[in-house]
């Protein structure tokens, strides 16, 4: 019987594999990654950095593909497995909410999730400069693009999936117009999803490891726990040869989000397989989006590896949960309201 449990829906068909024997890490990777390689559909060089949620009894994901000319764009994919992927060659189309087009110069990083009867996609667009896009569709055919919910520059926006206290609540990671070199998370609030204010800080970087001392960002969306929000993260080195991108894992207050409970000091994921530590960019996880299944409390994690490749990874809510309690480091002021 499971200690902790996810408070949300079953998914029976949920990709899955057994924790190997002798593995002592709280994550495991899928034997047969990655499961998205190099040029994985005409005109598309590179996917990486995507998202996937259950629909209609398969999976639907967003996916970034770095096209032929460099420049990324949003696809769609279907998939029977969320394992192997049929990936659409054009990008999705975007309009506003009066039906026109509202297309972003670039699109990259997008997240995936539904709240109450709709589906949203966040991603880093370009707004006179790197900022959060975020687009709603119900069917998967229409993409209404929303107002940018916050000014230039910031990355890493994830939604909560449910309104709490009555607001949708976001996750973001302000930045600088290049790399940032720097970064915290933050949330910010939203009774409509066009004005936001309530901005609270919710974690930092830093730490007595070294694997988050650059600066860190939100991953997928929070998963909804008896213990909290469980939420998988990642967090940035420096090295003599470059930046090196991990994946960590924290449980947030359910009420009051800014508020860390538990953090990890150790990563949970961090490059070691030729997929994650060789590509366009070497050494680099990057989780963005989650399956879970209520029932028997299993997690397949979407990772970005090496900038080129999608990975898939493994964990329980109960092995997980119980990994980030026992490995908690206090850091700044994470518990804190942040206010």
């Amino acid at each position: 019987m499971n200690k902790f449990n996810i408070i949300g829906e079953a998914l029976p068909n949920i990709p899955w594999e057994e924790k190997p024997e002798n593995h002592h890490a709280p994550v495991w990777r899928h034997s047969q990654n990655p499961v998205i390689k190099r040029n994985p559909v005409n005109g598309v060089s590179r996917i990486f950095n995507s998202a996937v949620v259950p629909y209609e009894g398969k999976y639907i994901g967003v996916f970034r593909a770095e096209l032929v000319n460099g420049r990324p764009h949003l696809h769609l994919g279907w998939s029977e497995d969320a394992l192997k992927w049929d990936i659409d060659e054009n990008r999705i189309e975007f309009v506003d909410e009066n039906g026109d087009p509202y297309q972003p110069n670039y699109a990259y990083d997008p997240r995936l999730l539904k709240v109450e009867d709709t589906y949203y996609i966040i991603w880093c667009t370009d707004f006179y400069g790197a900022a959060i896009g975020v687009a709603k569709t119900k069917d998967f055919k229409e993409f209404v693009r929303l107002e940018n919910p916050f000014l230039p520059f910031n990355r890493n926006g994830v939604l909560f999936p449910r309104r709490i206290n009555g607001n949708y609540v976001m996750l973001s990671r302000p930045s600088d117009s290049g790399h940032t070199p720097f970064g915290d998370i933050f949330l910010s609030e939203s009774p409509d999803l066009t004005f936001w204010g309530k901005h609270r800080h919710v974690m930092s970087k830093g730490g007595d490891g070294w694997w988050q001392a650059v600066k860190i960002g939100g991953g997928p969306a929070p998963i909804e726990t008896s213990e909290g929000w469980l939420m998988f993260y990642h967090g940035v080195t420096g090295t003599c040869n470059g930046l090196v991108y991990s994946m960590g894992s924290v449980i947030l207050d359910l009420e009051n989000p800014s508020k860390v409970k538990y953090r990890s000091k150790n990563f949970v994921l961090t490059p070691e397989e030729w997929y994650e530590e060789k590509g366009f960019v070497d050494n680099v996880i990057f989780p963005c989006a989650t399956l879970t299944d209520a029932d028997t409390g299993r997690i397949a994690i979407y990772y970005g590896a090496a900038d080129t490749y999608v990975g898939v990874a493994y964990t329980t809510v109960d092995e997980i949960i119980k990994y980030t309690i026992e490995n908690h480091e206090d850091i700044a002021d994470d518990n804190e309201l942040g206010k």
